[in-house]
């Protein structure tokens, strides 16, 4: 009995709670933006269904999955459908290892059974690397749909949401890569302990790490001011043209899960996770009631609003703009602060 609760029930409960959680959330972050961007605008937005619009997100699903789903005759049946799920599938994955709280266990009434580190699925040695391997599968889904779709736009706006997705994942993965020398550790629960044990965020000791990996975030989820691969203007809606109903809607759950994604390893990579402001500072105490998922949802909810903002803010670049500010700039800043950050912790531990 309690190997099946252990390696079988409490693993399914916890990945069945993290996808109908995320579920919601995707969902109604798409409400908010919509909400957010019409209030800087002086608009009402969504007030329709529901109470001041609430129940729009699930109108808008209901209205997605009836309607009409059209292949083009000349499309790859096939890759045209399993597109959108290879996109969406890496995007759910990674928060396998996203700690959302700190790790202990909490007892089951009745049954005598503690279950262990409920907030977060599994804690692995390599949790960075596991997260930025998976996710950079999802653009395998961008590259496929755009080509199976058999139709030029769609083709173009696959290879420049390629190139922009792999050339910003690389200074991406060199802005974190000073957080792991000074933690010494790829998982990321570690890293959060290594931060409440160093008494700092690791923002005050990389804030050049830090608005690098959020910029590089930022265009890694095709987000404005770098949505190029959907853009309107330009591509008639880039590799998803084709796309109609509940597989253009798989894309765009994707693209909100990423954010999320993208979010969750600010706050815990440099933001302290579920760590309370200033750990260190004895006067804060008082603040440690609030619980740690409260602390790492407010964060993560932070950085989702910075997102919605920006497209409400900031006009879209240029594509030669946009790989320009990914080689020439963020590559080479990211680079310097590895190195910078090699050589003081040597001189500080030397």
């Amino acid at each position: 009995m309690e190997f099946l609760l252990q390696y079988v029930a409490v693993p399914m409960i916890k990945i069945l709670v993290v996808f109908m959680t995320l579920s919601l959330v995707v969902a109604y972050l798409t409400f908010m933006e919509r909400k957010i961007i019409a209030f800087m605008q002086v608009r009402l937005g969504p007030m329709r269904v529901g109470p001041y619009g609430l129940l729009q997100p699930i109108a808008d699903g209901l209205k997605l999955m009836l309607k009409e789903d059209i292949v083009p005759a000349g499309a790859d049946r096939l890759i045209f459908m399993m597109a959108p799920i290879i996109t969406l599938i890496p995007a759910f994955i990674v928060f396998s290892v996203i700690p959302f709280g700190p790790p202990g266990s909490i007892a089951i009434p009745g049954l005598g059974y503690e279950v262990e580190n409920p907030f977060y699925i599994t804690d692995i040695n390599i949790g960075v690397l596991f997260i930025l391997s998976v996710s950079s599968i999802g653009i395998l889904g961008v590259i496929l749909g755009g080509w199976a779709s058999n139709s030029k736009y769609p083709m173009l706006g696959a290879l420049r949401s390629a190139a922009q997705m792999v050339s910003y994942e690389v200074a991406l993965g060199f802005s974190i890569m000073g957080v792991l020398i000074l933690a010494g550790t790829l998982s990321l629960v570690e890293i959060v302990e290594a931060q409440r044990e160093g008494q700092f965020w690791y923002v005050f000791l990389q804030p050049v790490g830090f608005i690098l990996f959020f910029i590089c975030g930022v265009a890694e989820t095709n987000r404005a001011p770098f949505d190029l691969p959907e853009a309107e203007t330009e591509l008639v809606a880039g590799f998803h043209t084709e796309y109609s109903g509940f597989r253009f809607s798989l894309f765009f759950l994707a693209e909100y899960a990423s954010m999320i994604v993208i979010a969750s390893m600010a706050t815990t990579l440099f933001w302290g996770g579920w760590l309370r402001p200033f750990p260190s500072v004895e006067a804060l105490a008082f603040l440690d009631f609030v619980p740690g998922v409260a602390w790492f949802s407010l964060k993560v909810g932070t950085f989702l609003y910075f997102y919605l903002w920006f497209r409400a803010s900031w006009p879209r670049y240029r594509y030669d703009q946009l790989m320009s500010l990914g080689w020439r700039y963020l590559l080479p800043l990211a680079i310097a602060n590895v190195i910078v950050t090699a050589i003081l912790v040597l001189v500080v531990k030397g």
